[in-house]
């Protein structure tokens, strides 16, 4: 018998164990509960799997140990044994001792043993000779390691090697570990499979972009119908041997280069002839496939039409750089033009001549509010045709919006010249305009300014100009004044620097309030939940939007005091309308950038859950997709949240980055599909298509669905047709204070209930 010098701590404190226990050394153990042949069958029906990879190892061992008596030993997490392979020898031993298939080994019952102690210890163990505490098995010496779903840490059994003390070896637990290390990776690799094949039925079968799989050799593994249905590509067929003059041959031209010389591609528009000789307009995005060892196994393609976008586009970009209404170049043509010309200069160090003309038709108002804004528009127009007529090669004439102009000058000879021109716009508007035979005299002011004398960037050059006109107006209007230092305005700065001040003091004088908007189920045809919004109630300036207020809190850094602030009072609130009599229900609060990365987040969110007493299953927090970039962070803050009883959900889905790698990675409960796919999912039907799609990969990822932003009865149909759980907007209700929420409540429950239950069941 082999005596150790020195025993693991491990085992000196299972021995004290058992002395406690009033255990004697010399007694005969044996196991106090088994599992009966149907229990027994069950669990290795359950088991199989693991069992079966668990099982082709040990063999593996049972072969490099060919020759040495061993018994391998396989249990479940609470120490169950479910098979054992070996030496017969062994097991004819061990049998009067009632070790067998079927029964539970415990410290309790059977002192200090590998099976309970692997079982126990995160790092493997061994137990040889006296290191057991009962005498019967100081003859043996025992291995064991625990092995684990290693992507959740989640303890499924063990592995345990008995063999006889004279034959004790350290390698044994060497190889026991890297055997246990081959376990969890293919039992990881099987689990990871099962996602990739469900996975793949929701982005490959049942979606309606082109989806193209291949092998490392370039043959086709997987593909869908719009595919096949467009470029005839086909599965099994090879990639890289496809002739280049069939329809879709940029698309295999590309997933050559990825299968040959790994490159991605993302985002890259193709425009492409489909089996038919028609146009189609995609989105290209592929990228190489590794294995967990980053052997190169195939390459992944995406094709998303984007035909009817490309086309609206076409359409709609003239208008995106032209007014509607005139045809004149707008405010984003000039902007573009200045910075081009301003950027040439500064590249190249040349001087350049430019003249601003800020234009704007004197008493318009007056006009639009006399003879009505169709007229309005007609005399627009005629100015517009009047002014371009006038130019003609000379400058360029841009409508900024309303009744105002901008004329641009490139290499004017001076300020003499300038200032000619302005008065001869000016003289344009002596002869009246016509509008359904009656005459109408108009006037107008210009402000001129001169780069680079006037400003040295586009924006201050075209405030310059707009200085100046307002100051033709102060002389009497119908005249042009050049800009001078004198005009130079900070109002906006010193805006922003005033509203800045009275925001700091905001939360000290109780200026801000929360709204609350309605949550409501489709189901069940009820208010469930809702969402707290931050209002600014200022003495100063009224109740200012969120889009003004919060950045300044997210620039000077205010943003995480006045989100715990937001957080306390609707963690409080919802305390008082439990206290009320008002049903529990979740409410949700956004969680900014900065509160979530601060280390302290969930031992702020805790401490108010503690203070206020509200149930955390009835608080939700929001995050946004680009809060998780730091994964590893992201990881450890959402399982800590998660913890505490609160849900997760995130907003606006679809915007950010890398969806699908969080759903499987974060502990997330609620996906809410952003207002600007569901404002045109009944117009447009890459929206509505997209919308379908998280639909139902949510569902499949067993993940609740809020649609945001709904406003129409066309609107709530489809997204009760595609099965979305809940939905918020203003069809059923704007955000409203404490008191309009309480008030209303139960009114707007009931109307739900009678007024769009026909609806929504239609």
């Amino acid at each position: 018998m082999i005596q150790l010098d020195h025993e693991q701590d491990y085992i000196v404190e299972s021995k004290r164990k058992c002395i406690e226990a009033g255990m004697d050394p010399n007694e005969i153990r044996k196991p106090k509960r088994s599992m009966s042949k149907q229990e027994l069958m069950k669990k290795r029906n359950t088991y199989s799997e693991i069992l079966s990879v668990v099982n082709f190892f040990s063999k593996k061992i049972l072969d490099s140990l060919s020759g040495t008596p061993v018994l391998i030993v396989i249990s479940d997490e609470n120490g169950y044994l479910l098979h054992m392979i070996g030496d017969e020898t062994i097991k004819k031993t061990i049998q009067p001792l009632g070790i067998q298939v079927g029964v539970q080994f415990t410290q309790e019952d059977m002192g200090t043993n590998v099976v309970s102690l692997s079982l126990q210890q995160c790092h493997p163990i061994q137990i040889i000779g006296s290191n057991h505490f009962h005498t019967i098995l100081h003859d043996s010496a025992c291995y064991g390691v625990a092995f684990h779903y290693t992507d959740i840490n989640n303890l499924l059994g063990s592995i345990c090697i008995m063999t006889a003390t004279e034959l004790h070896n350290p390698f044994f637990l060497t190889m026991l570990s890297t055997v246990v290390d081959s376990i969890e990776r293919e039992l990881l690799l099987r689990k990871q499979n099962r996602k990739l094949d469900m996975l793949n039925q929701i982005m490959v079968n049942k979606n309606r972009n082109g989806i193209i799989i291949t092998n490392a050799d370039g043959i086709i593994s997987s593909v869908n119908h719009f595919v096949v249905e467009t470029f005839s590509i086909h599965k099994d067929t090879n990639i890289v041997d496809r002739s280049e003059q069939n329809p879709g041959c940029l698309v295999s031209s590309h997933m050559k280069k990825v299968i040959q010389n790994k490159q991605s591609f993302d985002n890259v528009q193709m425009i492409l002839r489909t089996v038919d000789n028609q146009i189609v307009v995609c989105l290209f995005d592929a990228q190489p496939i590794y294995d967990e060892t980053n052997n190169f196994i195939g390459s992944y393609s995406q094709l998303r039409d984007i035909t009817e976008r490309y086309l609206n586009e076409e359409r709609h970009n003239y208008l995106a750089y032209h007014d509607e209404l005139t045809s004149l170049p707008n405010r984003r043509s000039l902007s573009e033009t200045l910075n081009y010309h301003i950027s040439s200069s500064l590249t190249s160090g040349t001087n350049i001549d430019l003249a601003l003309m800020f234009l704007d038709l004197d008493h318009f108002k007056t006009i639009n509010d006399a003879f009505g804004h169709s007229n309005g528009d007609i005399l627009l127009k005629q100015v517009s045709g009047r002014l371009t007529q006038f130019l003609g090669d000379n400058g360029k004439v841009f409508r900024m919006g309303g009744d105002e102009f901008i004329f641009l000058f490139h290499n004017l000879d001076g300020q003499k010249e300038v200032t000619h021109i302005g008065k001869q716009i000016i003289d344009l508007f002596y002869t009246p305009f016509t509008i359904n035979g009656s005459k109408f005299h108009v006037t107008a002011s210009i402000g001129i300014a001169i780069y680079s004398n006037d400003g040295t960037d586009a924006e201050s050059f075209m405030v310059y100009a707009d200085n100046a006109m307002y100051k033709s107006k102060s002389k009497g209007r119908n005249n042009y004044t050049l800009f001078d230092s004198n005009m130079k305005s900070n109002s906006n700065e010193k805006d922003k620097l005033s509203l800045e001040v009275s925001l700091r003091k905001a939360l000290e004088n109780k200026e801000f309030i929360v709204y609350y908007q309605p949550q409501v189920d489709l189901v069940n045809k009820k208010i469930i939940g809702a969402e707290a919004l931050l209002r600014w109630n200022s003495p100063e300036y009224g109740i200012v939007a969120p889009d003004v207020f919060i950045p300044i809190l997210e620039e000077n850094g205010m943003i995480s005091q006045v989100g715990e602030w937001v957080l306390s009072e609707v963690c409080d609130q919802s305390k008082r309308w439990v206290e009320m009599g008002l049903p529990k229900f979740r409410i949700a609060v956004n969680l900014s950038s900065q509160q979530f990365l601060k280390d302290n987040l969930v031992e702020v969110i805790s401490n108010t859950l503690i203070e206020t007493g509200m149930d955390p299953n009835y608080l939700e927090l929001e995050i946004t997709e680009t809060m998780t970039m730091d994964v590893e962070h992201a990881i450890n803050v959402l399982g800590q949240l998660n913890a505490l009883g609160v849900r997760i959900s995130i907003d606006d889905f679809g915007t950010g980055y890398s969806s699908l790698n969080y759903l499987k990675k974060f502990p997330i409960h609620t996906l809410k599909i952003d207002k600007s796919f569901v404002r045109d999912i009944m117009v447009d039907k890459n929206d509505s298509n997209i919308v379908s799609a998280i639909i139902s990969m949510a569902h499949n990822l067993n993940l609740n669905v809020v649609a945001e932003g709904v406003e129409t009865k066309d609107q709530l149909n489809f997204l009760q047709m595609k099965k979305c759980d809940v939905i918020q907007g203003y069809y059923f209700s704007k955000p409203l204070s404490v008191d309009d929420f309480e008030k209303s409540f139960y009114q707007l429950n009931d109307d739900i209930k009678t007024n769009y239950s026909s609806e929504m069941d239609g």
